[in-house]
């Protein structure tokens, strides 16, 4: 037998879970393994991750035409596209991930009687994003996707209980669970290396309490709660705090609006960096990391903390849980529940032992558990397993 063929389908090369998993996907499956990774770009406000493919030799094929947000001329545009390639790759499995490419590569691929199809979910939208009839029609379509799958892979326990149990997108048997995978050494290594550099950059002095949060802004990572958490913190704690809100999306202009608000109050305390490419470095020198989303996938951003040994606090969302040592690496705590957020960040901000001791956790944790190497290795006995 020649070498099994992926033609492996992304929404759009924004940085994120979705890129770091395709890329590692198609740069280190192994020699029996012939790759194609085609992909859209990112939207406005998004930062382009195509640097990251560059780091691992991956050459995308881009199509423009595949975007996020419904649109019939693109979509089908994209979904000739799509046929054409498969027409001429002829893949033995197309491999899509998340909504959009999930929808278009999968019909074009059963279209074109591509012997197995799977799909990842990153995250999913349906909770929090829509409302109830959008949401609703959302899901019979995923569910009639399902149907053209040969497989589904979850990248968390929860997320699997999600799909299978509360929104009965497909039965629990045909989701396999196969968690991301990332390069989280150069994080590691780069707390010890970076951190005197970095904190000298932003004009931190030795005492300060940098806190940061990493994520698209926009409705679903609910950066106005983080805002109103910062506010009590700042108001209340002995410490002085640092925060760092990173990223660029939809919603930057009232997020300024309130960063301006809160700066007028506690100077300097707010600053929004946009996006930071490389994140291993920014990393080096904060002491907190934070998540608020109502609805994740699994968080690239609290992975990549734990690994440069920084505690974080994340609002209990998506797979969360099943990446974070509870209580042991981070705190979780209920969406919506301001005072415990409050709490959880002013107890680590005030309590260097608690801090040091969750710092020391975190690589231990995930290292292993979220290594490229782990990723690649679940992955290819799963498709070999869906050809036989």
């Amino acid at each position: 037998m020649g070498k099994i063929k992926i033609l492996r389908i992304i929404n759009r090369f924004n940085i994120g879970g979705p890129t770091y998993n395709a890329t590692f996907l198609t740069a280190f499956l192994g020699d029996d393994y012939e790759t194609m990774l085609v992909g859209g770009l990112p939207e406005e406000g998004e930062s382009d991750s195509l640097f990251i493919l560059e780091k691992y030799n991956v050459n995308p094929l881009l199509i423009k035409e595949l975007v996020r947000e419904p649109n019939l001329k693109s979509d089908r545009a994209a979904y000739r596209k799509l046929k054409e390639i498969i027409r001429e790759f002829q893949p033995d499995i197309v491999h899509t991930h998340a909504s959009k490419a999930g929808a278009l590569g999968r019909k074009a691929a059963k279209a074109c009687k591509v012997p197995v199809i799977v799909h990842t979910f990153h995250g999913h939208v349906f909770h929090s994003y829509f409302g109830k009839l959008k949401t609703d029609l959302f899901k019979r379509i995923e569910r009639n996707l399902a149907r053209k799958s040969t497989g589904i892979v979850a990248i968390s326990e929860g997320q699997k209980r999600e799909l299978s149990e509360i929104h009965k997108i497909c039965p629990a048997e045909k989701v396999k669970v196969i968690q991301l995978g990332f390069d989280l050494l150069p994080f590691h290594e780069k707390r010890k290396s970076e951190r005197e550099a970095v904190r000298e950059k932003y004009g931190l002095k030795p005492d300060d309490i940098a806190i940061g949060i990493v994520g698209r802004l926009a409705a679903i990572k609910d950066h106005g709660f983080f805002l109103d958490v910062m506010k009590q913190v700042l108001a209340t704690t002995t410490k002085s705090i640092k925060v760092f809100i990173v990223g660029d999306g939809p919603d930057r202009a009232p997020i300024e609006n309130r960063v301006k608000e809160l700066n007028q109050t506690y100077p300097n305390a707010i600053l929004m960096t946009s996006w930071i490419k490389d994140i291993g470095t920014f990393n080096a020198g904060m002491d907190i990391i934070c998540l608020t989303s109502k609805n994740e996938g699994t968080p690239v951003s609290l992975i990549e903390a734990q690994a440069a040994n920084i505690p974080v606090v994340t609002t209990d969302v998506g797979g969360v849980r099943d990446i974070i040592d509870v209580d042991k690496t981070g705190f979780v705590v209920p969406k919506g529940d301001l005072k415990t957020y409050v709490e959880k960040v002013t107890e680590l901000c005030e309590n260097e032992k608690i801090r040091e001791k969750m710092s020391q956790n975190g690589w231990n944790y995930v290292h292993e558990k979220f290594h490229y190497t782990t990723l690649v290795k679940n992955m290819d006995r799963y498709y070999r397993e869906l050809l036989n």
